[in-house]
């Protein structure tokens, strides 16, 4: 199903859904702690970026790296939600929410095909503040941007 140029889950072009599955494995290595997948998962060159809730933007392979090793020492329950992937070519997103604990984050993971699969170059994921209840197409009270 398209709309808007978002792809969701139910989509069969094999881009989109690789992207959605790439997504998956990368959520699957986070609840299982798992941390020869998640290495895997993460392309393997430097131009990596990723920006936990609440902390300041790491780049390079062994600083994203280094922290999923720590939060994967002790992993939190975490579901997702509303997975939607954007195909951009040899690029692609997906915007999902997490659920962590009570807790719920907006996330955006960006990913690239090296040829064999989609690697993960940015994993960014920011609190949710409020249930959403604007009509549709209405932008945020109070947006910072």
């Amino acid at each position: 199903m398209r709309s808007r140029g978002l792809w969701s889950m139910s989509w069969d072009d094999s881009r989109g859904k690789g992207l959605i599955e790439a997504n998956a494995a990368f959520y699957r290595a986070f609840a299982d702690g798992d941390l020869r997948a998640m290495s895997a998962l993460w392309a393997d060159h430097d131009d990596l970026v990723c920006i936990h809730p609440g902390h300041e933007r790491l780049t390079g392979r062994s600083p994203v790296l280094a922290s999923w090793f720590a939060i994967l020492e002790n992993p939190p329950p975490v579901r997702t939600s509303d997975a939607r992937a954007v195909p951009l070519g040899q690029a692609g997103l997906v915007t999902c929410t997490e659920a962590i604990g009570n807790n719920r984050l907006a996330a955006t993971n960006a990913f690239e095909w090296d040829g064999e699969a989609w690697r993960m170059v940015l994993h960014q994921a920011g609190p949710v503040l409020a249930e959403d209840r604007r009509e549709p197409g209405r932008g945020p009270s109070g947006a910072v941007h």
